[in-house]
């Protein structure tokens, strides 16, 4: 049982709780000891798109994705949303040290449209209405759709679902409660995206301003992982053999910032996911929250991306009576200095002060 006073942020008011069978009370629990420290106290950081289970050649062990989680947990993420992995998870889910993960089962895709072994290859476009079904069924309320990706047929970015299918998938995902969203990284992919009623793009690259408008006029939202963004310079120097492909991730990679940017001004809800598994390291969320803000937040809209509002966004609670004891204590304020998210005096997850 412990008691901690602060500065509770969003709301910024200096005020006191306590912490009994890892819950959050306002009510006084006697025998609690008071955490001696008077901070800055943020509800636990969430990495919008994380992948504990992905490595850089592809799947791991379910060890080596607790040791991912681990990573996560101790750069102050305590909420992760998978964003398709290519194993059972739920084993992490039961573990009292590591962050609370909502899963949204495997990526869906077509043969040699996808990294291999990531995701389900379906047989045709017409099985995704069935595919997803099931990942609903079976996930955490989340389906993953890989929206576009490069086809060597034509050489560049091309879609994988005409807009009938998606239309149906999509339906059919939100008859279940389920929410849909989807890797995009080109332009061709979104008219039937945002058109089928998804709610949510990952990357969202190719981005033009209307269809931003229609984005936050569905409330629909975007998680850039800008820091994942800065590999496609990279990429694009690998793929010699396609030009065309080549030239667009690199165009893509010019004109992210002033997209996320007018993302931002409009009002489309964005959120922080640092894509870790792969060619991120885990660990990297402050790094994605710090770019959020180098793209036009503030840094209090930037902190909120990751912490507070993404946890409204994704259904949990922050620093209230009744919900979970999942929090970081800082020295600093954080709204003025997002560096402070780097040094927390204090991890609690679960009502546990981890450090």
């Amino acid at each position: 049982m412990l008691h901690l006073r602060g500065v509770v942020l969003p709301e910024g008011e200096h005020r006191e709780f306590w912490i009994a069978d890892g819950r959050i009370s306002t009510e006084p629990v006697p025998g609690a000891r008071t955490l001696d420290v008077d901070g800055y106290l943020v509800p636990g950081l969430v990495d919008a798109h994380c992948h504990p289970g992905i490595g850089v050649g592809g799947p791991v062990s379910i060890e080596e994705a607790a040791d991912q989680a681990r990573t996560d947990r101790d750069a102050g993420t305590l909420l992760i949303r998978d964003c398709g992995v290519p194993l059972d998870i739920r084993p992490l889910q039961q573990r009292a040290d590591l962050p609370r993960i909502i899963r949204s089962g495997r990526h869906l895709a077509l043969p040699k449209r996808y990294i291999p072994g990531l995701g389900i290859e379906l047989d045709a476009p017409e099985q995704l209405p069935e595919a997803v079904a099931a990942q609903a069924a079976d996930s955490d309320g989340w389906v993953k759709l890989v929206g576009d990706w490069i086809d060597r047929s034509v050489g560049d970015l091309a879609p994988l679902w005409p807009d009938d299918v998606l239309a149906e998938a999509i339906a059919v995902a939100h008859d279940a409660g389920a929410r849909v969203t989807a890797h995009v990284f080109g332009e061709e992919a979104l008219p039937g995206l945002i058109g089928a009623g998804i709610d949510c793009l990952e990357h969202g690259t190719g981005l033009n301003a209307e269809q931003i408008d229609l984005l936050a006029a569905n409330g629909a939202a975007l998680v850039p992982t800008l820091i994942n963004i800065e590999n496609f310079p990279g990429i694009a120097d690998k793929a010699t053999r396609f030009p065309a492909y080549a030239a667009h991730m690199r165009d893509l990679h010019a004109r992210v910032g002033a997209t996320v940017r007018a993302a931002i001004e409009a009002g489309v809800p964005v959120f922080a996911g640092s894509d870790a598994g792969g060619m991120v390291e885990h660990g990297r969320l402050v790094d994605e929250i710090e770019a959020l803000h180098h793209a036009g937040m503030s840094a209090e809209q930037a902190l909120a991306a990751g912490s507070w509002a993404a946890r409204d966004w994704l259904g949990h609670q922050g620093i209230v009576h009744g919900a979970p004891a999942d929090l970081l204590v800082l020295d600093t304020d954080p709204r003025t200095d997002l560096g402070a998210l780097r040094r927390p005096r204090h991890i609690i997850l679960r009502g546990q002060v981890l450090s």
